[in-house]
């Protein structure tokens, strides 16, 4: 039960970006539906010179470092926590006098804890790759001329490219809410875990931001 525990956050964010593509074939995600404004955005900046869009993808740029730079953080942090294990043994037996998990329980748990975050910034510092490849190409974009539709393809793919990568980093934050709860018991961590995973879908597919953007008429 502790090892599932642990295990446990780890593989629910594996596997909803699985059930997330699945439902997405009878019903688009607010992911989805910002895909396609994403190539709005791109197919109207290729036909205006004005530092507008350039801003725009800055803050997009920003928003994304931040999260990395973070994500380092919290990694360094985990190494540190591995020097204290004495201290964290101590006061996880202060949380569950009852069932105080072992010394090699606890290593394997920040172990997993520390995967997830490596991951979440490998996923971060990608999307901000991919913003920063988007960028590029629109700097590039000849707004004198009439805009290459295969080009503005490529252009919003990018840019989605990147959003995905962003959100499936920062659904690790979320899920890593689970992780915490562990060390209060495992079963509080699975039910935390399959509480986050569903509000976490209720906002991709049914939440009031997806149906307002989805009552927009696309050009």
């Amino acid at each position: 039960m502790t090892l599932a525990g642990s295990l446990f956050p780890l593989i629910c964010w594996f596997f909803y970006t699985v059930l997330a593509s699945r439902i997405e074939v009878v019903r688009p995600s607010l992911s989805i539906i910002m895909g396609a404004q994403r190539r709005r955005w791109v197919a109207n900046a290729v036909r205006r010179d004005t530092p507008l869009d350039a801003i725009l993808s800055g803050n997009l740029m920003s928003a994304v470092s931040f999260f990395a730079s973070t994500t380092v953080l919290i990694i360094l942090a985990l190494f540190a926590v591995f020097g204290q294990i004495g201290s964290v043994m101590e006061a996880v037996a202060a949380l569950r006098p009852d069932q105080a998990p072992t010394q090699r329980e606890v290593e394997v748990h920040l172990a997993v804890l520390l995967v997830m975050f490596v991951l979440a910034f490998l996923s971060f510092t990608l999307s901000l790759r991919q913003f920063n490849h988007f960028c590029i190409m629109l700097g590039a974009a000849d707004h004198a001329e009439k805009s290459d539709p295969e080009e503005v393809f490529v252009m919003a793919a990018l840019n989605t490219l990147g959003a995905r990568n962003f959100n499936q980093g920062i659904r690790a934050y979320y899920f890593t809410l689970g992780m915490f709860a562990w060390f209060v018991s495992p079963l509080a961590c699975i039910v935390i875990t399959v509480l986050i995973f569903a509000v976490i879908l209720y906002r991709e597919f049914f939440s009031a931001a997806r149906n307002l953007v989805a009552r927009l008429k696309m050009d």
